[in-house]
């Protein structure tokens, strides 16, 4: 049987120069965390397969990678004619494996609990550009805090995160879009939509920046939605929100539809976080905004940057996961960043990055150098790394020119020879 040398489809090499990217991508996002507070945590790559199809998790539900199950186990279902194969599978994104985290391990946690997790997440997802079937998730979730302060704080230290990381590439300009997935359901509610149904509406209408007003209408119609109620949301969704605030795009819903206690907190998040708002980040409440996993129970949010049809970070308040562990529930709110986006962003800007790296320093040797200037050389290697730099120490090659092409490629701007004579 032969080897196949190409990775797996949707799953990729990282060669130096992408590590080294990733690495102080990372190295940004866990030191402006930490300065929030937030602690790092670690969760197993897999999940018990009841946690991840628990109906919470939208359409990454049908993105599992499922693992069978194994030994007399697999057998028995065999046997039996039985068709419920596997008993684990690989999380598809960090939040549930937190909740489960939180609901096993709080009594030893401080509360409220500032938790940060970076590790890869696997879907069964068609790959293309800035999506992969394995990638990495940078989240930040703050449980056992159900007021506006969690939301603020989430999105004041997100902001900042892609403020740093966007820096290296002379990018100032993104936008944090801010609604409430109960004013979501009050529009369902208004639009005469069973309650019953919300979550595949809301499913749906997650669709929109996609398939647009027509292809939703289309798609509710399909689903054998009320007519009247499919014309009546989008309608709704066909509005103008811009420069209006929750409470004034709100007002069309009564009591009987929306507490007004929601659109009142959404406006105390938004007036804060534009209190701490860098230049260039712009913060808006969006009705439109969905978000598709069905664990959300409150606020919801996601970063946007022109010229990119997708996301860069998202996320929101499920106040009703841990309970599904634990019995007794917890306010939980989280915001995840799309690392594999932010670094698809980043290659784009190349050659941004490389101007604002620090100088690499090339010391190459030529074969029979005496042992004295083969000392000399390694000290001023150490002076040079003393000093913040990064150095490397190489033998010279025959084909110097193809040489030195090949550290400019890794990054080295300053090469230095040493003869020995």
């Amino acid at each position: 049987m032969d080897f196949i040398k190409t990775p797996v489809k949707g799953m990729r090499d990282q060669l130096p120069g992408d590590v080294q990217l990733r690495q102080r991508v990372m190295g940004l996002i866990r030191d402006t965390y930490r300065r929030y507070g937030f602690t790092e945590i670690e969760t197993p790559a897999m999940e018990h397969i009841e946690n991840l199809s628990n109906k919470q998790g939208g359409e990454n539900e049908k993105l599992i990678f499922k693992i069978l199950k194994r030994g007399r186990d697999l057998e028995k279902v065999i046997e039996s004619g039985g068709t419920d194969f596997a008993d684990t599978g690989l999380r598809y994104d960090l939040t549930v494996p937190l909740a489960r985290y939180y609901a096993a391990n709080a009594a030893q946690l401080p509360s409220p609990f500032k938790a940060l997790q970076i590790g890869s997440v696997w879907r069964a997802d068609k790959p293309q550009k800035g999506r992969f079937r394995q990638f990495t998730q940078c989240d930040i979730d703050i449980l056992g805090d159900g007021s506006e302060l969690a939301e603020i704080e989430l999105i004041a230290a997100t902001s900042e995160a892609l403020s740093a990381i966007f820096a290296q590439a002379g990018i100032r300009d993104f936008t944090v879009h801010v609604s409430d997935r109960r004013i979501l359901s009050g529009m369902a509610r208004y639009a005469g939509f069973d309650e019953a149904d919300f979550g595949n509406v809301f499913i749906i209408l997650d669709k929109l920046d996609k398939i647009g007003l027509d292809g939703v209408r289309n798609e509710l119609e399909k689903a054998g939605y009320d007519p009247a109620a499919v014309e009546k949301c989008v309608a709704i969704f066909a509005e103008d929100a811009a420069g209006k605030g929750p409470a004034d795009f709100c007002a069309f819903l009564d009591e009987t539809c929306l507490d007004p206690a929601v659109p009142q907190s959404l406006e105390r998040i938004l007036a804060c976080v534009r209190a701490m708002n860098r230049p260039g980040v712009s913060v808006v409440f969006d009705p439109t905004l969905v978000r598709g996993m069905g664990y959300y129970t409150g606020t919801i949010f996601e970063c946007t940057i022109d010229g990119y049809g997708f996301a860069i970070a998202g996320g929101g308040r499920y106040d009703k996961m841990v309970g599904k562990y634990s019995g007794t529930d917890v306010p939980a709110c989280g915001f995840s960043i799309g690392f594999e986006r932010i670094i698809t962003i980043l290659q784009d800007h190349a050659d941004a990055i490389d101007a604002a790296k620090e100088p690499k320093v090339a010391l190459l040797a030529e074969k029979g150098v005496d042992n004295e200037r083969l000392a000399a050389l390694f000290h001023r290697a150490q002076t040079l790394r003393d000093e913040g730099k990064t150095v490397t120490v190489q033998t010279m090659k025959k084909n110097i020119r193809r040489q030195i092409e090949l550290l400019e490629a890794e990054g080295y701007t300053e090469i230095e020879k040493v003869y020995k004579n």
